[in-house]
């Protein structure tokens, strides 16, 4: 069972929270805060810049939460707090996230050419043999998890402030694209190229290990 399957119906929280009711406070606060941390972090420089804009935001949750109307989920409208007052953090230490226009960095391949037949092959665009990514099994124990989480949590560390935030929000904390470009005021395209720009560079280290994991393997068989 998620945590958010323990948060009562938007409508019923929402005028809860108006009455003042500390329980259902506590039961949003104790299950959204770990990911808007996350989300805060990517906005601004350091940890404790991130929790004082989660701080900030449920403070303005707690003021603002008579003009909640509903249009969206209170999650959706709460985290959408929690981005501008990030945005605004960021200003303030010179540090920005762009999604209203693609980069330079966007343009381009996302795959290696040399992976695809050329334009005189029978099939041109096609993947070359051996060359098609291929579906992974699940690992088999804890220590296996651990190692690809590891792996998943550096590739990410690495990714550009925007496309780490879009994989989190989209692959981690579940939203649909149609909540994330009202989350972070960016057009479907958009999210569609960032997003993925950081599948790829995700799916190539895992390619990466498990290639190499395969290797070793098979040196002590």
């Amino acid at each position: 069972m998620g945590r958010d399957s323990l948060v009562t119906p938007d409508d019923i929280l929402a005028e809860r929270l108006r009455m003042g009711d500390e329980s259902a406070f506590k039961t949003i606060l104790d299950a959204w805060s770990p990911a808007m941390l996350r989300l805060a972090r990517s906005f601004v420089s350091t940890n404790a810049s991130a929790e004082e804009v989660v701080q900030d935001a449920w403070v303005a949750v707690i003021r603002g939460i008579d003009g909640f109307e509903g249009r969206s989920s209170l999650k959706t409208w709460i985290f959408k707090i929690v981005v501008n007052t990030a945005k605004k953090r960021g200003v303030r230490e010179s540090r920005t996230v762009p999604f209203g226009s693609l980069l330079a960095e966007d343009e381009g391949s996302t795959v290696e050419p040399d992976r695809f037949r050329t334009a005189n092959d029978p099939y041109p665009g096609h993947w070359k043999p051996g060359q098609k990514p291929q579906r992974w099994s699940e690992p088999e124990n804890a220590v296996e998890r651990a190692e690809v989480a590891k792996v998943i949590a550096r590739v990410l560390s690495e990714l550009p402030d925007r496309n780490r935030i879009l994989i989190t929000l989209r692959d981690m904390e579940g939203y649909t694209s149609e909540e994330v470009c009202e989350l972070l005021d960016i057009s479907p395209g958009n999210q569609r190229v960032i997003l993925h720009r950081a599948r790829v560079a995700v799916r190539g280290k895992l390619e990466e290990y498990f290639a190499a994991t395969e290797e070793a393997s098979n040196e002590l068989r």
